[in-house]
């Protein structure tokens, strides 16, 4: 948080906790229908000390969706052991986006950043510049596992690893707008599984 966003805020201010609490309510609602008042609300401060605390709700919501690719790419670096087989690295991926893309108090809400930015990325050129250092980072963790499994042997050496990571993100992707749109949990592990196949399987040597 910036140094000038700190005056408001109240005394013994959770800024970790309110900023989960302000993405939920841009999960579920998306940047455009996400009030302010529903955002104070949810996270117990008024409106000045919502703004001394982060700024307006661009500025807000940009820091949820940063926040949330800190936490995925923490927890695609696990997945992504590479003392596992490529099969059980993305099996883990795959499993780890499910447990978080099926939750919802009412509804799967799927990814927050597939859900919510994509909508923001054409007017919102901030939006668009997170949404797309997103997305490239994630490829970037998973092209570097597959390299490793091209010079261990896992994969041939004709495999492009590059191209197969978008293919792994691309299976993420449906898989988060899938459960979004209601597929059930066996459906999107069979298309998991799938992914995982047409990755590690076709092209095991």
């Amino acid at each position: 948080m910036k140094d000038e966003k700190k005056r408001g805020r109240p005394r013994g201010f959770d800024a970790k906790a309110a900023l989960g609490k302000a993405r939920d309510v841009f999960w579920d609602r998306g940047f455009a229908a996400a009030s302010l008042d529903n955002l104070s609300a949810a996270t117990n401060l008024n409106r000045p000390s919502l703004y001394g605390a982060f700024g307006d709700k661009e500025a807000l919501y940009l820091d949820a969706l940063e926040a949330y690719r800190q936490d995925g790419m923490a927890v695609l670096a696990e997945a992504l052991d590479p003392s596992l087989p490529l099969r059980d690295n993305l099996a883990r991926v795959y499993a780890g986006a499910l447990a978080i893309y099926l939750h919802g108090e009412t509804a799967a809400r799927g990814c927050f950043l597939i859900g919510t930015a994509t909508a923001e990325a054409v007017e919102h050129e901030r939006v668009r510049e997170v949404l797309g250092r997103s997305l490239n980072d994630f490829d970037g963790e998973i092209e570097k596992r597959i390299r490793l499994a091209v010079e261990s042997g896992e994969l041939p050496e004709s495999a492009d690893p590059q191209m197969l990571a978008r293919l792994a993100s691309a299976v993420m992707h449906s898989l988060a707008v899938r459960a979004r749109a209601g597929d059930s949990r066996e459906v999107l592990e069979a298309i998991a599984r799938s992914g995982v196949e047409l990755i590690c399987g076709s092209l095991h040597v």
